[in-house]
């Protein structure tokens, strides 16, 4: 169970993320997607699927947006009426500022009715007034649901290089009762690594457990989608870079690159004990790239499988 997993700082959680679909879908649309979805991931080998909330991040930069931005459902409403039959935990993003306390307490009694866990995200822009601050959000969760359920948070490898406090942003959470960090999406392994080195030193200064960072990996299958990473603040090495722009396949590079990424912080993981997770990521739309996600999650499943992670493969069946 992921709950437990979690819990018990147990390494080789794997989680899949996907985005809801636009929320001018007709309902058979849905449906469709959803059952794809659901066929896709039953023979896989998961402890959750994330639910990402899309927001519209377009003032927080003056760059133009590469793709326009298109409001999608609701996370929790498409995991609960669509994706149900899929007998694994549901985790899903919420950005808590946009909504009161009552709204909060009341959504995260929904999220347990259904054994969801929650993940609370900021806002889009800083000039969002605010309705509940995350430490109000939080609160809320441990007074209601601490003994029952876990609560993650999200880590920007990006944001490190810049301010050199996610160390200090991880613990502060962890006090507030958070037990596991998803990352933004991995393509530089150096900050990753530098969030990791400077957390340790942070924690056994505390004399704090390491919290569980699982990190998210993508596919990335065209020079569009290289350009909308970067402006999301996905930070891409120029060598990467310029292989996905001019290799032949971007799609099987990426793959490429992200096993290669996989692989490194499993051993940097295992030699430092930090427990940690991968968190694979499909948000495209092309079936080549999604063909491709579910290739990672395969490969990575075994690899965590190799270096003694995980004990076999579970499949899910589809509940009626």
């Amino acid at each position: 169970m992921l709950f437990t997993k979690i819990k018990n700082k147990e390494s080789g959680v794997l989680l899949y993320g996907i985005t809801p679909p636009k929320a001018t879908t007709s309902t058979e649309k849905i449906k469709e997607i959803a059952e794809k979805t659901l066929n896709n991931l039953c023979s896989k080998d998961i402890d959750g699927l994330v639910v990402y909330d899309v927001q519209d991040e377009s003032a927080r930069t003056s760059e133009e947006r590469p793709f326009p931005f298109a409001s999608s459902l609701d996370p929790f409403e498409y995991a609960s009426q669509y994706l149900q039959r899929l007998p694994i935990p549901k985790i899903i993003y919420r950005p808590a500022g946009k909504f009161t306390r009552d709204e909060l307490s009341e959504w995260l009694q929904g999220l347990k009715m259904h054994g969801f866990y929650p993940i609370f995200v900021g806002l889009p822009t800083p000039d969002y007034v605010v309705k509940t601050s995350l430490n109000d959000a939080y609160k809320i969760w441990r007074e209601q649901h601490q003994e029952t359920s876990v609560i993650g948070a999200v880590t920007i490898p990006e944001r490190h290089a810049i301010l050199k406090d996610e160390d200090v942003r991880i613990i502060d959470k962890v006090n507030c009762g958070v037990s596991y960090f998803i990352s933004q999406c991995i393509f530089n392994v150096d900050y990753t690594k530098r969030i990791l080195d400077d957390l340790i030193i942070a924690c056994e200064n505390k004399k704090q457990a390491l919290p569980t960072i699982i990190f998210t990996l993508t596919i990335c299958g065209s020079v569009k989608t290289l350009h909308f990473m970067e402006w999301l603040g996905i930070h891409v090495p120029e060598d990467i870079k310029e292989e996905l722009k001019v290799c032949s396949s971007p799609v099987s590079r990426s793959l490429e690159i992200a096993i290669t990424i996989a692989k490194d912080l499993i051993q940097y993981c295992k030699e430092r004990s930090i427990p940690f997770g991968f968190n694979i990521e499909s948000v495209a739309i092309r079936k080549e790239e999604v063909d491709a996600s579910l290739d990672l999650l395969s490969t990575i499943s075994e690899l965590l499988k190799v270096n003694g992670f995980r004990t076999g493969v579970k499949k899910h069946q589809l509940a009626e």
